[in-house]
């Protein structure tokens, strides 16, 4: 038997049998006494005398399968970690399939946002502290190889229950100078390069879309700037730039949005949250290429300062929009940091954001949009299917810039027609993204943030997509160019 210790969290037991067979007969017996299937997360909690645990948890993957996806091993971990809210510690042999899947389920799924929570409601016990994973006794199971899988596993969970803390913190603990602090201080500790305009420089600098959206509130916006260099001094090395929305709070400005559901949009700055993440995980796994993010951050609150229909603004880099409607924000803060962002000859650019209501018309609470250069596009979407976040690409028809002309600028914000939403918005922030920058844009409106129950690894509120798509696309590039 091989032990691994990984970090404080997740160890790795390499042994063969997993199960003693008496155990496992006695299991079997139960089930079927049960009338158990093996349905796609169904749960039962059984006693075996014979094991030195306190309780067995079995959960169901579904139809047997030669071989079975990752995300089937995540989310059958997620659901087993939430059904196991009161232990601290666990055993699980799901990693028997696929160790990192098992390890990110489990730590994804045991997540829980208690920050604001009184003494009268926190729960008493700490949650998940412990996870034991067995794996393969095998030759190319040593002992290095599985620390790494488990410890990047780790890691990658790690950053998405960071981007979860942002999203989840209330706007009023959250505003766009304490979005930034907060942002500086998660990269400075990760060794990263730090750059903060306040509202004084990013009028200087002439990020109008930023300053325009940011003007209806009392608590000014900021543009962070983090860089993480791992690229070697080798001819070829990628600089990619991320790009993420961070509206920390989005009433639509004077075109207000209706009150019911308004408190969801405390998400408004999920892909900023994703987008800080991702660069910070990209730097402890040391991968090795430059990565650049650039993240605007705003309140869109109505004002007797606020933006105004009808009014223009000039972009970063001299474009004039007119703004017809001041809740089509997003696009105008993030053509500024894609402007920004192109400033630095990136080979790659991923930007993010909850763009769009029409995103979740389109494709549902659960698989965001894909937008940008067609090659890129679909690579990005078809990374985004294979870690399990469900990107699906989708076109920007040329004629949709007719829709964006304006009488008085070079550009509306939003088009007249109630059609394709969320490519009007991708068109608009084409116009932004400097000729040979290979682009993609993920539309996250809907699966950045859980409004219904449960399910899987995912609990209610912030989901932390596309965190792990776009760190996957990253070790791709790395590894691919």
């Amino acid at each position: 038997m091989a032990v691994v210790s990984t970090d404080d969290r997740t160890t790795v037991l390499a042994a063969e049998p997993f199960l003693p067979g008496d155990a496992v007969a006695a299991i079997e017996d139960a089930l079927g006494a049960l009338g158990a299937t093996g349905g796609e997360g169904q749960l039962h909690r059984l006693v075996i005398p014979s094991l030195p645990v306190a309780s067995v948890l079995t959960v169901g993957l579904g139809a047997p399968r030669d071989e079975w996806p990752a995300d089937n091993i995540r989310r059958a971990a997620g659901v087993a970690a939430r059904s196991l809210d009161k232990a601290q510690s666990v055993v699980t042999t799901l990693s028997v399939l696929d160790l990192g899947a098992a390890v990110e389920g489990l730590i994804l799924g045991a997540y829980k946002f208690n920050e604001f929570r009184s003494a009268k409601t926190a729960p008493k016990e700490s949650g998940l502290r412990k996870i034991t994973a067995l794996a393969a006794d095998t030759k190319s199971a040593t002992k290095a190889s599985l620390k790494t899988q488990a410890e990047r596993a780790a890691a990658i969970a790690t950053a998405v229950a960071t981007a979860r803390d942002f999203v989840n913190t209330p706007p009023s603990h959250l505003f766009p100078a304490e979005f930034a602090s907060r942002a500086s201080a998660l990269a400075q500790s990760a060794g990263l390069e730090v750059e903060v305009l306040d509202e004084k420089a990013l009028a200087k600098g002439g990020y109008g879309g930023v300053i325009g959206v940011g003007k209806g509130s009392s608590r000014p916006p900021r543009l962070v700037r983090i860089t993480y260099r791992g690229a070697p001094k080798s001819k070829g090395a990628k600089t990619v730039a991320l790009v993420g929305k961070g509206i920390t709070f989005d009433t639509g400005g004077i075109s207000i949005k209706p009150a019911q559901n308004m408190h969801y949009m405390t998400s408004d700055m999920s892909g900023a949250a994703a987008v800080i993440a991702t660069t910070v995980l990209a730097a402890r796994l040391r991968l090795p290429i430059d990565v650049v993010a650039t993240v605007p951050m705003a309140e869109n609150m109505p004002s007797a300062t606020a933006q105004r229909p009808g009014d223009v603004l000039t972009q970063y880099g001299g474009t004039t929009v007119e703004v017809l409607n001041t809740d089509a924000e997003g696009r105008l803060i993030l053509a500024d940091a894609i402007a920004r962002a192109c400033e630095d000859n990136p080979d790659y650019l991923i930007e993010t954001s909850t763009l769009t209501g029409a995103q979740t018309v389109a494709l549902g609470a659960r698989t965001p949009g894909v937008m940008g250069s067609d090659d890129f596009r679909d690579r990005v979407a078809r990374i985004s299917r294979q870690v399990g976040e469900n990107g699906w690409p989708m076109p920007l028809p040329d004629e949709l810039k007719e829709d964006l002309k304006s009488t008085v600028a070079d550009l509306t914000n939003v088009s007249g027609s109630r059609f394709a939403g969320m490519l009007v918005a991708g068109t608009y922030l084409r116009e932004f993204v400097a000729d040979g920058v290979q682009w993609a844009h993920i539309d996250i409106a809907g699966p950045a943030y859980n409004t219904g129950g449960p399910w899987g690894y995912t609990g209610k509120g912030a989901t932390g997509v596309p965190t792990r798509t776009m760190f996957a696309v990253l070790e791709d590039i790395a590894v691919n160019g």
